[in-house]
């Protein structure tokens, strides 16, 4: 990429959530709030997982990676969203910027591939539960863990570098509250036509490849847990697919709305309303919805606060 060749731009200032200054501190209160949650709730999802000999299955070991994964996500954005609250001048590197774009698209589009491999886990499990240890073997786990971070990091460098090879030579004011690629390619003045399709198609890759194989999955789960005879039987197995089936609504509602929708139609005061929901809001909400919704979650906190409680 020939940065300095296509832009004149060395830093950019990032308008925010709103404009209105007696807004400011309360929306930091909620914020702060919002993230501390995030990083406890997640921070306490992976330590209990880590800990615990019960929760070893690939199950909660995907369900680690994801709370890696939000932790990340929200780490990313948060932060400076916080600091822009109090500042007087919001402004962010150019190099900075890059480095936020690429972070966020990768974890993005790791979260979309550990939704769907955590799917195949649950299809796995339900469906053909005799060969479940055999199938869903340690190797194969990391392998999936492994092979998704690869597609995010692949393709953010894909994004990073057809966004950063335009030109920011009118403006450095994105209106956003963090780099993100709708709000870049509005500011640039370079042609983004280009730019749009390639986040289109690959996008759309990634999210309908990741969504194709949660319905796939669960129409198969749903299939084999109506011929389940006992209604104590499908019960269970329904409970153990609920808490996965909310996160995975809640995520690829927000994404499809967001990205798979033409340019023509984008407003940018309702993208940032959703960018915050699935950058900030979901990453808190994941572990209270697989805790609150998981007896075994559950079981295992309720066992650390004994032996916390026997030890002290």
């Amino acid at each position: 990429m020939e940065m300095g060749n296509h832009s004149e731009a060395t830093e950019f200032i990032l308008s925010g959530l709103t404009d209105r200054t007696e807004l400011q501190v309360p929306l930091f209160g909620v914020f702060l709030m919002i993230y501390s949650i995030t990083l406890v709730g997640n921070g306490g999802m992976i330590l209990l997982i880590t800990t615990d000999p019960r929760l070893h299955t690939p199950m909660y070991f995907f369900l680690s990676n994801l709370s890696f994964c939000d932790l990340c996500y929200s780490s990313i954005i948060s932060p400076k969203m916080l600091q822009n609250f109090l500042a007087e001048r919001k402004n962010i590197s150019y190099t900075a910027c890059a480095v936020q774009l690429y972070l966020s698209i990768a974890f993005g589009d790791v979260e979309c591939l550990l939704l769907a491999v955590m799917a195949y886990d649950r299809y796995v499990a339900i469906c053909n539960p005799l060969l479940y240890t055999v199938t869903m073997s340690r190797q194969l786990c990391k392998q999936l863990v492994v092979g998704a971070y690869a597609v995010g990091m692949v393709d953010s460098v894909i994004y990073t570098c057809f966004t950063f090879r335009l030109s920011y030579c009118s403006s450095n004011i994105i209106n956003h509250f963090f780099c993100d690629i709708p709000p870049l390619l509005a500011l640039s003045c370079s042609d983004t036509r280009v730019n749009e399709i390639v986040m289109f198609v690959f996008m759309s890759f990634i999210i309908v490849s990741s969504l194709v194989t949660v319905l796939f999955s669960y129409v198969y789960i749903a299939s084999t847990i109506l011929q389940i005879r006992s209604a104590e039987g499908r019960r269970k197995a329904f409970s153990t697919c609920s808490f996965h089936l909310t996160a995975v609504a809640l995520y690829f509602g927000t994404l499809l709305f967001m990205y798979l929708r033409p340019t023509s139609s984008y407003s940018m005061d309702t993208d940032k309303v959703a960018s915050v929901f699935y950058m900030v809001v979901i990453p808190m909400l994941n572990p209270l919805i697989y805790s609150l919704r998981n007896t075994e979650v559950k079981d295992a906190l309720r066992r650390a606060m004994n032996k916390l409680l026997t030890n002290s």
